[in-house]
């Protein structure tokens, strides 16, 4: 979502993608918090960032906006650092993994970073640990600070009153949907046949193969197949319960029973425990669906949209009826798992939904039975019904006031950090160089 209010830590991920990029800039300390530092190159390559994807009028006001960005965020960090406020490796581990992949798919290959990049995989994965540690500690601090921040409908009604009509943002055309999903039973030869595969598996850990080698040749779970199934720590109620219910179970080495959960068959060895967290690594296996099942699905959803049509049923109680997906109880109405509301752009829609055109539908038509594949990553056929399509136009209370409530929240938490970052300000070493002393546009009383 395109934000009203540009928050202050806004400048962290343009350094992130910025200092990997073989820019050559006259370096140099620009400022000093606490015992870190921003340099000359970190405002000219995130200023770089910025010039490129939406130009800019006023260089030097916008490299002071970087610059208090920069400030904020290191200020969040020597917060978290005098605090104690910990930032284990494996969650920092986990964000450098999914930075990494992007770089290696950018770059078209390992082989290929230095010549993009300017640094070997193993540099960058230093470049990036470091980066993202200090993002994560300064999150978690920010959190701290504004998470009693509240508005009120009265405050979003004034803060949308005080927004120029020329800066009101487009909003693209958004539409609301519902849905009627169909997943094949998975017949029970299949599932035994899983079963076998992994109780061999477990079978030849049990002799002396490695879990984690074995978890990287087979197993299904995208996420940690490559870490050697390892899937870092984590406390009670963050994994489905069946799964922790084993997870915890286990002492340290042992691996566990077949475990079945919502995403398929596992297998478990626990890593380490530290207090209420563990580290396990798991071995998914994923029951297919057959095409005769699929086949079946599909005839049944053509029917049913058959019926819907002719109004002997309507979408909402069809769904109620006869989809098992997460959506049935609300007679279908789907959430957007990006934003938590119900609209969706094209986009998203498109990722969830890539063989339906919402663009040409009409409120209230109904889609062919569609083959897409559920969260849980499974095979299945659905219906969609466009509920209502709301065309692109200006931002306004009446259509977007999720929107403008969380742009007047972030206001608020900005405000928030503002008010902070000026008591710290007092009380902790800060040092900006004379080429910034003059910025007209700071929110905080930096010493100059």
């Amino acid at each position: 979502m395109k934000r009203i209010i540009v928050l202050m830590l806004a400048a962290l991920p343009l350094m992130l993608s910025a200092q990997t990029q073989p820019r050559q800039v006259v370096d140099g300390i620009v400022a000093v918090v606490g015992q870190t530092i921003i340099k000359n190159s970190d405002i000219e390559q995130a200023y770089a960032q910025v010039r490129l994807r939406q130009g800019l009028d006023n260089a030097y006001a916008e490299r002071c906006q970087l610059l208090e960005s920069m400030l904020i965020s290191k200020l969040l960090v020597h917060k978290g650092i005098v605090d104690s406020v910990e930032v284990s490796d494996d969650q920092v581990e986990e964000q450098v993994q999914y930075y990494l992949k992007a770089a290696v798919r950018q770059a078209g290959g390992k082989d290929k970073l230095r010549e993009v990049y300017q640094y070997s995989y193993d540099e960058l994965h230093d470049q990036y640990f470091d980066l993202l540690r200090d993002r994560i500690l300064s999150q978690r601090v920010e959190h701290q600070l504004t998470e009693s921040v509240k508005v009120t409908p009265a405050e979003v009604t004034e803060f949308f009153s005080k927004i120029s009509q020329d800066s009101l943002p487009t909003i693209p055309t958004q539409y609301e949907v519902s849905e009627i999903v169909i997943e094949p039973t998975i017949g029970e030869d299949e599932r035994d046949r899983v079963r076998g595969e992994l109780a061999e598996l477990r079978e030849r850990i049990l002799k002396g193969e490695k879990f984690s080698m074995l978890a990287k040749l087979y197993s299904q779970d995208p996420g940690s197949a490559s870490k050697g199934g390892e899937l870092g720590f984590f406390g009670r109620g963050d994994m489905v319960k069946e799964f922790e219910a084993a997870a915890f179970a286990l002492k340290p080495g042992e691996v566990s029973p077949i475990v079945e959960t919502q995403y398929g068959f596992h297998i478990l060895q626990l890593i380490e425990r530290r207090g209420n967290t563990i580290n396990v690594r798991h071995i998914l296996l994923q029951p297919k669906t057959s095409s005769e099942d699929l086949l079946r699905a599909r005839i049944t959803l053509d029917s049913l949209a058959q019926e819907i049509r002719l109004g002997h049923i309507t979408f909402e109680d069809a769904a109620q009826k006869f989809s098992n997906g997460a959506s049935k109880a609300q007679g279908g109405a789907v959430t957007n798992p990006t934003t938590g509301g119900n609209r969706f752009d094209k986009e998203v829609f498109s990722q969830i939904y890539p063989g339906i055109g919402i663009v040409a539908m009409e409120e209230g038509e109904i889609s062919n039975a569609t083959s897409f594949t559920t969260t849980e990553n499974k095979s299945a056929y659905c219906l969609v019904k466009l509920n209502k399509k709301i065309l692109e136009h200006k931002a306004n209370l009446t259509d977007d006031y999720d929107r403008i409530y969380n742009a007047c929240l972030q206001n608020a938490q900005t405000q928030k950090i503002v008010e902070w970052a000026n008591r710290m300000v007092r009380t902790t070493y800060i040092r900006i160089s004379d080429e910034y002393k003059d910025c007209p546009n700071f929110k905080v009383n930096w010493p100059r």
